[in-house]
C-alpha cells in the first residue's frame, strides 16, 4: 500500500486553514452572530416578503408576486430551491455564514485558478490574496450583492478548469468545468458570468492560434468537444433558473419592444436596454488610475474625513466643539468623478499593477497576449459613454451585451487577468528559468513606470484635475465653506494614496531585487510579498467594509419599521388592493412592498409593459398629486387618475402620517359596457389615457375575436372571493353576456378557469387581464401555471444524474490511466533493476 506523502498535502491544508482564519478575522463581528447591514439585502427582504410569507403559510413556493409593480413573476426575486448535485456542493462550499463564506470562496477560487496554471501551492496561497481582497469584491459585499460575489468566486476556478483541459488534462479539466460552470450559473448573476465568457473567448482565440501554428488542431478539437459536453451538462443542471430567466426576459425591459414608438423610454431600446441606461455607470478614462491609487477620485460618494482635514480645521475655526466625533459621523461627498454614485473605487493593489507590468516583460507566449487583451478590453468597455464608439459597437453587434447595464462592472475581467499575469510573472522569477540580468532590467523598467506614475501624482496631485465634484454645488449658507475645503481634502487624499502606492511598489520591487540577486530565499520572498499584499488590500477594503457595516441579526429580520400610514393601511383586511407611496422614490423602493402590494418597487428587470405604462401615464398622474392643496384638489386628482384607478390603487401615501383612501379605485375586477380596438401599441396607449377605465376597455386588434357583444345588466356583478399571489378566485353573476377586466397584470402563464374548465382570456388596457363571460352564475379562478418550471426541473434532475455518471466515468478513466501508468513505471523500474543486476554480474565475472 502506497504511503501518504504528507509533504505534498501540507500546503493544501495550510491553505484551507489560512483562508478560514483570514475570512473570520476580516469579518470578526460574524463571530458574535452579527450580519452585514447592506442596502441590497434590505431591498431583497422588502421585495420578497410576500413570497416568503406565502411559503411559510402554505409550505409552497409562488412564482408570482403582487408586491411590486402591480405584479410580476418571482423568478428573479426569490427562486424556489431545486436540489441538484451542484446545489448540494454549493451548500457545502458556503458552509460558513455570510459574509465569511464570501471571503473564503474568493480565496479558494483564486487558489484553484493559480494551481491550474501550474503555480506552486505556497505562491498560489499568496496569489489568492490579491484575487480575493481586490476592493470591488468587498465593496459589493457591503452593498449586499451576494449573487455577484459568489459568481466572481466561482468564475476563477472555472477559467482555470478550462485552461487545465487544454493543457493536457482534458478529462479532469472538463469535469471541473462542468462543476464550476454549474456553480457559477446557479449563483444567478448572469452578467458576471457573461463577462467571464469574454476572458474565455479571448483565451479560445489565443489557444486556436497556438495550435494552428504548432499543428495540434486535433487535440484542440477533442478538448473543445469534451468541454462543450461539460458546458451543456452545467447548463442543464441549472435549467430551472436559465429557462425561467430566458422566458421572463422576453417580456422585460431587456427584451424586444412591444411596438410602442410614441412614448419616450429612457431605459429600453428596440432590442434590450438603451445606450444611456447601459452606460449610466461608466468609469472615467482618468478614473482608471484607481486601479493603482485607490482614492484617485475621492473614494466613495459618502465618506468621512479626519479632524485634521481642511474641513475639520474649518469647523474648529467656526467654533464647533468635539470636531473629532463630528467628523467621524459627518458623511461627505468625497467622490468627484462622473458616475452618479459609487460605494468605492476598483483597486487591485499597487504591487499587483507592478507585477502586471513586469509580467508583460517576463511572461512569454500566448498567456501574456491573452491576459493583456482581456485587460485592455475590460478597461475600454468600463469607460462606456466616455469611449462611446467602442461601446456602441458592442451594444449593437455583440450578442446579449445590450441586456446588461453598469458597464463599469466589466472591470471584473481585469480583476482576474491583471493579478493572474502578475502571479505568473512571480512564478517565472522564482523558477529561476529566466536570465537574471534581463529580469533585473525588466524590474527596473516596471518599477520606473509604475513608481513614476505614483511619484508624479504624489508631487503634483493637481494633474488629476480641479477636485470639484458635481455634488459640491448643493452647498450653500453655513455649508458654503465645503466648496473650498472638500477639493483641498480630495487633493490631499490623492497625494497621500499616491505616496502609499509608491511605497508599496518600492517594497515589492526591493523584495524581488534581493530574491533575483540570491540575497533572499524564495520562501522568505513569498512570505514578504504575502504580507505586503494583505497589508495593502486589507487596509483599503476596511475603508468601505468594516465593523460599522454590521448589525445584530435580529435587526435585519425586521428591516423596515411601519409608519403610522402603514399601520393605518394594514388595518384594511380586504384581500387585494394596491398602495402608491409618494413619500419615497416610488419606482426605486422596496420598503412599501414589505408591507403592501405596491404600485412601485425596486427591480432591475421589471416588465417592459409596466415600464412603458410608467412613462406614458403613471408619472403624469403622480405629478398631479404635487398640485394637491385641499381635499377638493385631492378628490379631483383621484377622479382623473384612470390608470392608477384601474390598478386598484386604494391608498396613496403622502407622508408617514397621511395616506387617504381613494374612493375611485376600480376594485379587484369590474364589468365594462364599452370596448375599443386599437390597431397598434401607440393607439392602445393613447386611448388608455382617454377612456373611463371603470366603464370602458381598450384592446389590441390581435384580441378582437375575443371581444363579445355586451348586453347591459344592472344586476351583473363580479367579486373577489379569495386571494393568493398565484391563485385568485372570483364569483360572477349576470343574466347577459359581459366582459370583465381584472386589476391584475397580464402574463401568458396565467390561465383562467370557469367552474374548473379552462376559459379564454385576453390582454386589455395595455397590461391588464380580461375575459369574456357568458350569462350565468359561476366561479372564476385565475391560476399562475408556468409550464417552464416543471419542464426545467425535470431537465435538471436528468442532468444531475448524467453529471454524476460523467464524473464517475472520468474518475474511472483517470484511475485506470493512473494504474496503467503505475504498472508501466514498475515495469520500467524492474527493467532498470534487471539491467543493473546483469551489469553488476558481468562486472563480477570480469573481475
Amino acid at each position: 500500500m502506497k504511503k501518504t506523502d504528507w509533504n505534498k498535502i501540507y500546503p493544501y491544508l495550510i491553505a484551507i486553514v489560512l483562508f478560514t482564519v483570514l475570512s473570520w478575522l476580516y469579518f470578526s463581528p460574524a463571530m458574535e452572530g452579527k450580519v452585514v447591514e447592506a442596502h441590497d439585502t434590505k431591498t431583497f427582504l422588502g421585495m420578497s416578503q410576500e413570497i416568503r410569507d406565502f411559503q411559510e403559510k402554505t409550505g409552497e413556493h409562488t412564482y408570482w408576486t403582487n408586491s411590486m409593480f402591480g405584479g410580476m413573476p418571482s423568478y428573479q426575486i426569490s427562486g424556489a430551491s431545486n436540489t441538484t448535485v451542484v446545489s448540494v456542493l454549493n451548500s457545502v462550499l458556503n458552509y460558513f455564514p455570510r459574509p465569511v463564506s464570501f471571503a473564503f470562496l474568493y480565496l479558494l477560487g483564486g487558489f484553484l485558478l493559480l494551481l491550474a496554471f501550474g503555480v506552486k501551492p505556497y505562491l498560489s496561497i499568496i496569489g489568492s490574496i490579491v484575487f480575493a481582497f481586490a476592493s470591488y469584491n468587498f465593496i459589493i459585499i457591503a452593498a449586499g450583492h451576494a449573487t455577484k460575489a459568489i459568481t466572481i468566486a466561482y468564475i476563477m476556478p472555472l477559467i482555470g478548469s478550462i485552461v487545465l483541459a487544454y493543457n493536457g488534462k482534458r478529462l479532469l479539466g472538463a469535469l471541473l468545468t462542468a462543476v464550476f460552470l454549474g456553480l457559477a450559473i446557479g449563483s444567478n448573476h448572469l452578467q458576471i458570468l457573461y463577462y467571464a465568457m469574454f476572458i474565455v473567448g479571448i483565451f479560445f482565440v489565443a489557444e486556436l492560434i497556438y495550435v494552428i501554428i504548432n499543428k495540434k488542431i486535433l487535440d484542440f478539437l477533442k478538448t473543445t468537444g469534451v468541454l462543450i459536453i461539460a458546458a451543456l451538462l452545467a447548463a442543464a443542471v441549472n435549467a430551472p433558473m436559465l429557462m425561467t430567466t430566458y422566458e421572463y426576459t422576453k417580456y422585460t425591459m431587456r427584451g424586444d419592444s412591444n411596438g410602442l414608438t410614441t412614448v419616450v423610454d429612457n431605459q429600453s431600446a428596440q432590442h434590450g436596454l438603451n445606450t444611456d441606461y447601459i452606460t449610466q455607470w461608466s468609469y472615467d478614462i482618468d478614473e482608471t488610475m484607481t486601479l493603482l491609487i485607490p482614492d484617485f477620485k475621492g473614494g466613495a460618494s459618502g465618506g468621512t474625513l479626519s479632524a485634521d482635514s481642511h474641513t475639520g480645521q474649518k469647523l474648529r475655526e467656526m467654533g464647533v466643539r468635539d470636531v473629532e466625533s463630528t467628523m467621524a459621523d459627518f458623511q461627505l461627498p468625497l467622490y468627484w468623478g462622473t458616475q452618479p454614485v459609487t460605494s468605492g473605487p476598483v483597486y487591485f493593489g499597487a504591487a499587483v499593477i507592478l507585477l502586471f507590468v513586469l509580467g508583460l516583460f517576463v511572461v512569454k507566449g500566448r498567456y501574456k497576449w491573452w491576459l493583456l487583451a482581456a485587460t485592455v478590453l475590460s478597461i475600454l468597455l468600463a469607460w462606456g459613454k466616455n469611449f462611446l464608439p467602442f461601446t456602441e459597437f458592442f451594444i449593437n453587434y455583440v450578442p446579449m451585451y445590450n441586456k446588461f447595464r453598469t458597464v463599469a462592472m466589466t472591470l471584473v475581467i481585469a480583476g482576474i487577468s491583471m493579478p493572474l499575469l502578475g502571479i505568473l510573472a512571480l512564478k517565472n522569477i522564482f523558477s529561476g528559468e529566466i536570465d537574471k540580468e534581463k529580469t533585473l532590467k525588466y524590474l527596473l523598467y516596471s518599477t520606473s513606470i509604475v513608481g513614476g506614475i505614483c511619484l508624479l501624482f504624489w508631487w503634483f496631485p493637481s494633474l488629476a484635475g480641479n477636485f470639484v465634484g458635481a455634488s459640491d454645488a448643493q452647498f450653500s449658507g453655513q455649508y458654503e465653506f465645503l466648496k473650498i475645503t472638500l477639493p483641498l481634502d480630495r487633493k490631499d487624499m490623492l497625494s497621500s494614496d499616491a505616496f502609499r502606492s509608491l511605497a508599496l511598489v518600492l517594497l515589492t520591487a526591493a523584495t524581488l531585487y534581493f530574491t533575483i540577486k540570491g540575497k533572499l530565499k524564495n520562501g522568505f520572498a513569498i512570505a514578504i510579498l504575502g504580507v505586503l499584499f494583505l497589508f495593502d488590500l486589507w487596509q483599503v477594503d476596511k475603508r468601505y467594509l468594516n465593523d460599522k457595516n454590521f448589525t445584530d441579526k435580529e435587526m435585519l429580520s425586521q428591516p423596515y419599521t411601519p409608519t403610522n400610514a402603514d399601520r393605518m393601511i394594514l388595518q384594511d383586511k380586504s384581500p387585494d388592493y394596491r398602495v402608491l407611496n409618494l413619500s419615497v422614490s416610488t419606482f426605486n423602493d422596496s420598503g412599501t412592498s414589505y408591507f403592501h402590494k405596491s404600485i412601485g418597487g425596486y427591480h432591475g428587470a421589471k416588465l417592459r409593459r409596466y415600464q412603458e405604462l410608467i412613462n406614458a401615464h403613471l408619472q403624469n398622474e403622480m405629478m398631479g398629486f404635487s398640485r394637491v392643496r385641499t381635499e377638493k384638489d385631492l378628490d379631483s386628482v383621484l377622479q382623473q387618475s384612470g390608470v392608477l384607478n384601474m390598478l386598484n390603487t386604494k391608498y396613496i401615501i403622502f407622508s408617514n402620517d397621511f395616506a387617504p383612501v381613494n374612493p375611485y379605485a376600480n376594485g379587484n375586477a369590474w364589468l365594462v359596457n364599452k370596448t375599443h380596438i386599437a390597431q397598434n401599441a401607440d393607439e392602445e396607449m393613447m386611448l388608455l389615457g382617454k377612456i373611463d377605465t371603470k366603464k370602458e376597455l381598450v384592446a389590441d386588434k390581435e384580441f378582437e375575436k375575443q371581444i363579445i357583444a355586451i348586453t347591459p345588466d344592472s344586476a351583473a356583478h363580479i367579486e373577489l372571493l379569495s386571494y393568493a399571489p398565484n391563485d385568485l378566485k372570483y364569483h360572477f353573476t349576470s343574466k347577459s353576456d359581459q366582459i370583465a377586466v381584472f386589476s391584475e397584470i397580464y402574463y401568458p402563464d396565467w390561465n383562467v378557469y370557469i367552474d374548473g374548465k379552462k376559459a379564454d382570456n385576453f390582454r386589455a388596457n395595455y397590461l391588464l387581464r380580461a375575459m369574456p363571460l357568458k350569462a350565468g352564475d359561476y366561479d372564476i379562478e385565475w391560476r399562475f401555471e408556468p409550464g417552464v418550471v416543471s419542464t426545467s426541473r425535470a431537465i435538471a434532475m436528468v442532468a444531475s444524474i448524467l453529471l454524476l455518471l460523467f464524473a464517475a466515468g472520468i474518475i474511472y478513466i483517470q484511475t485506470q490511466d493512473n494504474r496503467h501508468k503505475t504498472q508501466d513505471d514498475r515495469h520500467k523500474n524492474q527493467d532498470t533493476r534487471t539491467k543493473t543486476e546483469d551489469k553488476n554480474k558481468k562486472t563480477q565475472v570480469k573481475k
